[in-house]
This record gives C-alpha cells, structure tokens and sequence, in this order.
C-alpha cells in the first residue's frame, strides 16, 4: 500500500513540478525569452487550443458559403429557386402545347372539310360503295387553297419542335441546289446538295451521333440515330463538331460541308436517310431548296 501511495505522489510532483522554457541567442546564448510552465498547465493549453480551434471551425462552416462544398449538403435557398423556376418554365410549355394542339387541329378540320368521323357498320359500308366518287367535285375552294399555301410557307421557313419531332419530318440539313437525287434503280441511295464553302450543316432531327469517321472515298462522316429506327448519314464533310455518343437537337450545327474525299468534285453535303435497313428519299421529307 505504501509503495502505491509513492507512486501516485511521484505521479502528482511530475504534473505540478514547474519547469523553465529558455529561448537563447545563438551566437551570444544570452537570454531572450523565457517561461515557467508545468505538465499541468502545457495539458490545459492544449485542450482549450483544441476546444477553440473546433468551435472556430464549426462556426466558420455553419455561418458562411463553405458548407455548401460539404459533400451531401444542398442549398435550400438555390434548390428552391431552381425549383420555382423549373415550375415556371413547365407551366409555360405546358400552355405552348396547349396552343399548339388547338392550332394543329383547327388546321387538320379545315384540310380535311371538317368531316366527323363516324363509327362504320355494314349499312354505312354499302352506302359508299354505292356512291359515285367520280361526280364529286374534290377541288378546294380558293379560301383553303389561300390557307394551304400560307400554311406551306410558314411551314418551309418556320418548323418547330413538334414538326421535328414528328415521324418522317425533318428539319433541312442544308440549303442549296440538289445535283444529284435518290434512285432505288441506280443504287444512289442519298441525294446531293451544292453548297457554299463554309456551309454550316445542322442535325435533321433530334438524336445521338453513333459514327464518327474518315472515310477514303466520302471524306469526314458522321451519321445520327433517331427515334424509330430512323438514321441519317452526312459526307464529305470537311470539319465535324461531334462526337461518338454526344446528344444533338434538331437544327443544332454538326459539321461544316466540305469536298473531302475521292468521290467528291466541289463543295457540296451528300446526304442519306435510312428507316432501319431501308433507305428513304430525303426529298420526301425534307426541302432542301432554298
């Protein structure tokens, strides 16, 4: 018992015992600075630097910006903003849908001579075949030929997203004079537009670009997947913007038409549709004149 006794006075002297930190000049190891310090009090200092260097840290995080770079923090105030803003924009589109829709149907009455449709039983089915189409007059009045007109003018310089977006309508790659047109009995499977240098060539519709290549005879190629087995092909580029896997919109600019490639003999864009393994006559679909 005694010897534990000493131990734990020894133990308490070592903690209390005063102890002189000396700073001295090196070259005249004359005395500069010095302190009385003890075990005790090296502990005490050493947690409150501690205490206030974590309370610092916490009030520093907590009242400025650098706890938004916390991982897994969100900024409530910009996650609100963003959300207000994305309820803004969804309502707009929303009503341009709206409006759209109505513009679309009420143009769909008057090309048709806003016929209704009617469920069709045998009766009805007899009473056409019976009818003489021949005597019918199917020309339309000049008023729906005045709209048609209007309508395929606005069409041809003015096609929007739903147009895009639309099976087998496409928006130009190109403006220019076509040189060379699609033949299923010659094999030409593309058709060719003259352009002027530098012409910018934009995306027919929206997609994914899945080929990016140098090819001897076509020069630069770069060919898009779109929706429903669609894909179309743009040669002889002579710079491409786009690469494999990148996503493009309608209208966006892919690639400058060029004369790259043997089998090119001036400035021009060859261009091909296909539907699955099937090509397509793009001027079916598309306007390339200006």
């Amino acid at each position: 018992m005694a010897k534990k006794k000493k131990n734990t006075r020894s133990f308490s002297e070592k903690l209390l015992n005063k102890y002189r930190l000396v700073i001295l000049n090196e070259n005249t190891f004359e005395e500069q600075v010095s302190f009385k310090l003890s075990r005790l009090n090296v502990f005490i200092l050493a947690g409150i630097s501690s205490f206030l260097l974590v309370t610092g840290t916490i009030f520093l995080i907590v009242f400025s910006s650098l706890k938004e770079y916390i991982p897994g923090y969100s900024n409530t105030n910009n996650y609100n903003h963003q959300t207000t803003q994305l309820a803004y924009e969804t309502d707009s589109l929303v009503r341009v849908a709206k409006i759209n829709q109505k513009y679309y149907e009420s143009i769909q009455k008057v090309l048709i001579g806003n016929i209704e449709h009617k469920d069709l039983s045998a009766d009805s089915l007899k009473y056409v075949s019976a009818l003489n189409f021949d005597s019918i007059n199917t020309e339309p009045s000049e008023e729906v030929k005045g709209l048609q007109q209007e309508i395929a003018q606005k069409e041809k310089f003015n096609i929007n997203t739903a147009q895009i977006d639309s099976e087998y309508l496409f928006f130009p790659p190109v403006k220019g004079h076509l040189t060379s047109t699609f033949s299923h009995k010659d094999k030409h499977y593309s058709v060719d537009i003259s352009v002027e240098d530098n012409t910018r060539v934009v995306a027919a519709a929206n997609g994914v670009v899945i080929f990016n290549e140098w090819n001897p005879a076509t020069g630069n190629v770069i060919v898009i997947k779109h929706k429903s087995g669609l894909s179309s092909i743009y040669k002889h580029n002579s710079k491409i913007f786009k690469k494999q896997g990148d996503t493009v919109e309608a209208g966006e600019v892919i690639a400058i038409a060029g004369n790259t490639g043997e089998l090119s003999t001036g400035p021009h864009l060859q261009f091909e549709l296909w539907d699955n393994q099937q090509p397509l006559d793009p001027t079916k679909y598309i306007d390339f004149e200006k």
